[in-house]
């Protein structure tokens, strides 16, 4: 069951297309794994639509060359960074996540970050890092806060932090008033994706010292 879901917010950028596209696949992933916000993402996309559809009536009665033209420059433009959602794929890793990384946990290509955890950074554009990590059961993250966004979408195991605990499917969403230090549960080893917009703030001199050098 899944207990941690997306906010209003993010689902309406999501729909009307506004997030980067590391924001995006974190969205689209976890809309992949839970009917909820799936429902709900539903929901938005039919209100924006409905706008839409106004807006078209409303401009009716604009010059003949007018569709034509926009119609021209929606074309031109680079193709959308919105993942679809549909729920795909029977691995750790659900679509889109898999056409990101190019098939499921085996075909991660991860770099050891010490501790035993590992990543993996997934390309996508420069607006925000995707990246996946994976920390052996019982191990701690080193503590943390934020200087921007993170998504955090658990794909195997769970791990807990001051605010709660987080298994497959659950989505948690730290901002700068988030200060944590998320540990691995006993059990399956945890496996999430992780994404930012920012730098994280670490509160220790050798999380510090590497983290130029780890990109996070």
């Amino acid at each position: 069951m899944i207990n941690h879901h997306l906010s209003d917010k993010l689902l309406m950028a999501y729909s009307a297309g506004t997030l980067p596209e590391a924001f995006n696949l974190a969205v689209a992933t976890h809309i992949a794994m839970c009917d909820e916000c799936r429902a709900r993402l539903a929901s938005f996309d039919a209100v924006g639509g409905a706008v839409l559809e106004q807006v078209a009536q409303d401009s009716a009665a604009m010059d003949d060359t007018a569709l034509s033209a926009t119609l021209s420059r929606i074309k031109a433009k680079s193709p959308s960074e919105r993942p679809s959602a549909k729920p795909k794929g029977a691995g750790i890793l659900p679509e889109p996540l898999c056409s990101y990384v190019g098939g499921d946990v085996d075909a991660v290509k991860w770099r050891s970050v010490g501790g035993g955890v590992r990543q993996a950074v997934i390309p996508t554009s420069d607006r925000a890092t995707a990246r996946l990590l994976y920390i052996p059961a019982g191990v701690a993250v080193p503590d943390h806060g934020h200087n921007g966004m993170e998504l955090t979408l658990v794909l195997q195991g769970a791990f807990a932090d001051e605010a709660d605990c987080f298994r497959r499917g659950d989505i948690e969403i730290a901002d700068e008033g988030t200060e944590h230090q998320p540990i691995a549960q006993a059990g399956l080893d945890c496996i999430c994706l992780a994404v930012t917009d920012a730098p994280l703030k670490f509160r220790g001199f050798l999380p510090r010292l590497a983290q130029p050098f780890l990109g996070i």
